[in-house]
């Protein structure tokens, strides 16, 4: 009985004992996926198999968000997942984001699924209106979005109206401006249209070289006070800390690049920072709650990573990546320039079928008008015969009646010898004889005539005839002759493709190629800048008379000062950051 009572008591431990395994939703830009992780999983086990799941190398970047009370933290790699205060409510939601920002995306950025996370990412916030974007540059990064999602533009496919139902513009920049759906997608498909002959991978760097230049892009904003206690914001990105008026987060008062900083610290809710210059004083501020400090820092320490990581050669890992992002790049250029190649022979294939097509139906139409004229000729032939008959008859019957007038002559000369009175009415009836003979003889000349000249109108009939008959077996050997002969470099006449061989090899001469059509694009890049500022200005110009200035934001009328004023946020960093440390530390003190 002890046993037994021993084996159930045994039974209700193990019922009772916690759950091995968790389940765990990750959402990322795209999708969510789910995971069963086990209790003992820490962070990095569990990103480091999101990560994997995406294929994602530049691990870098990224990290788990989750919400708490009314912020946010992320995921520490080296703490049992249970053990943070993350939702207690299974599946628990995690956010898969860009905790990190690259200095310059094209430079820093390499694998493809990277930049895809970022474009993605980026867009969102700058649909959210968590970035700022001035009008004239949402219409063109929408553009971008377009030809990201769609490929290239394509007259026929892309007709108005194929943007109706797309998420494109900011509701802020909508509402500023007079414009109706249309209006808006009539523009952004003119730009769109100039961006032919892109990558989709393409257009969405070119987003992000767009995106950022802008001035919230990539920064982390807190509120905070200094020792003075004025409120202020502090942003944290990949340059440095800045620090802004608490109503004006584009334009900050001061700056603090990363080489400028030695030590980042906090004791409850002061933060302390120690410049790298011995003497400059430390400066201090108070931000509103511990765990934002504990988030600062977070965000201070991985940025600070970076920036010395970025001036450093790369790792062996990275250079492996970049060199692998190089062939792959190469590859498609190779790959690319082919299909451009067959595109343009497809073209001119289709361009001479077409030309074919156009020259058989004007032969056609020529052989359809000889027709009609041997026809033609062949019934004036006909006519000319018959008229040709009846005067041959005509002509006969006037000769015949011509003889008879003669035999009676004769007989009115031979009854001459009667009377004088009789020779007086013969005489005058010889005489109207004579005349009647006369007119006769005329009018049977004539007739021969016109015999004769409707005889020349049938031969030359009979010869517009055989002409006709000559040019239509011409044009008909033409037809014959202008179909060309298959050549084995030309396109088959169905059009179709072989797919069969799509491999490449890399050869020394297209490898040079590519080096050669790189330096280009590094001379190509200051024209590629001057290019996009004037497109901007170009849209600006467009719209600006249907604007409401009304409906300015607090932020549309700082972007408009600047922009009046020239100042731009990378000019902006460089001026803050001639002045000395101290003075910068000083200003900060007072502000």
């Amino acid at each position: 009985m002890a046993s037994a009572l021993a084996a159930r008591l045994g039974l209700n431990s193990r019922a009772r004992k916690a759950p091995r395994s968790f389940h765990v939703r990750i959402s990322t830009a795209e999708s969510d996926m789910e995971f069963s992780c086990e209790v003992k999983w820490k962070g990095r086990d569990l990103f480091d198999l999101v990560c994997r799941t995406l294929g994602l190398r530049e691990t870098w970047f990224f990290g788990l968000r989750y919400d708490i009370k009314d912020t946010v933290a992320w995921l520490k790699m080296e703490k049992k997942v249970l053990d943070q205060e993350v939702p207690k409510e299974e599946p628990i939601t995690l956010h898969f984001l860009a905790k990190f920002y690259p200095e310059n995306a094209e430079e820093e950025l390499v694998q493809d699924i990277t930049k895809h996370l970022f474009f993605l990412q980026v867009k969102k916030k700058i649909l959210e209106e968590d970035i700022h974007c001035p009008p004239e540059a949402s219409v063109l990064l929408a553009s971008y979005a377009v030809h990201a999602k769609y490929g290239g533009y394509d007259p026929d496919v892309h007709t108005p109206g194929f943007l109706a139902a797309e998420d494109l513009l900011p509701k802020r920049v909508i509402n500023l401006y007079q414009m109706t759906a249309e209006m808006w997608e009539e523009r952004i498909t003119a730009c769109y249209a100039e961006h032919r002959g892109r990558t989709r991978d393409e257009a969405e760097m070119e987003y992000l070289k767009i995106a950022q230049d802008l001035d919230m892009y990539g920064v982390h904003h807190f509120s905070i006070r200094n020792q003075k206690g004025t409120d202020l914001l502090l942003g944290v990105d990949a340059l440095g800390l800045h620090i802004y008026e608490a109503n004006d987060r584009l334009t900050p008062k001061c700056s603090f690049p990363w080489n400028e900083i030695r030590n980042i610290s906090y004791s409850d809710r002061e933060f302390t920072i120690k410049p790298v210059d011995k003497k400059t004083n430390t400066f201090k501020f108070n931000s509103s709650r511990l765990r934002v400090n504990k988030l600062i820092l977070q965000l201070c320490m991985g940025n600070h990573g970076l920036f010395i990581r970025r001036r450093r050669v790369d790792s062996l890992e990275v250079q492996q990546m970049k060199s692998q992002a190089r062939e792959e790049r190469a590859r498609k250029q190779v790959e690319r320039q082919r299909l451009q190649r067959e595109k343009q022979r497809r073209d001119e294939a289709e361009r001479a079928r077409d030309e074919l097509k156009r020259r058989l139906i004007q032969l056609q139409d020529e052989a359809r008008v000889a027709n009609d004229a041997l026809l033609r000729s062949e019934q004036t032939a006909d006519l000319l015969a018959e008229k040709a008959q009846i005067a041959e008859e005509e002509a006969k019957l006037l000769a015949l009646k011509a003889a008879e007038a003669e035999a009676e002559m004769q007989r009115v000369k031979a009854s001459a010898t009667r009377g004088q009175e009789e020779r007086r009415l013969l005489e005058h009836k010889m005489l109207e004889a004579e005349m009647l003979a006369l007119k006769m003889a005329e009018e049977s000349e004539r007739r021969a005539l016109e015999a004769e000249q409707l005889k020349q109108d049938l031969q030359e009939a009979k010869e517009s005839e055989c002409r006709a008959k000559h040019k239509l077996l011409e044009i008909t050997s033409r037809t014959v002759s202008a179909a060309p002969a298959p050549q084995s470099d030309s396109m088959p006449p169905d059009l179709s493709f072989s797919r069969e061989n799509l491999s490449f090899d890399f050869k020394d001469s297209d490898m040079k190629r590519l080096s050669m059509e790189i330096e280009k694009e590094k001379v190509e890049y200051m024209e590629k800048s001057k290019h996009l500022q004037e497109q901007l200005n170009e849209l600006k110009t467009e719209i600006e008379s249907l604007k409401m200035k009304d409906r300015e934001t607090p932020l549309d009328v700082i972007h408009n000062q600047n922009s009046e004023q020239g100042t731009g946020r990378h000019s902006n960093f460089k001026k803050l950051t001639l002045q000395s440390t101290k003075s910068r530390v000083a200003f900060f003190e007072e502000l």
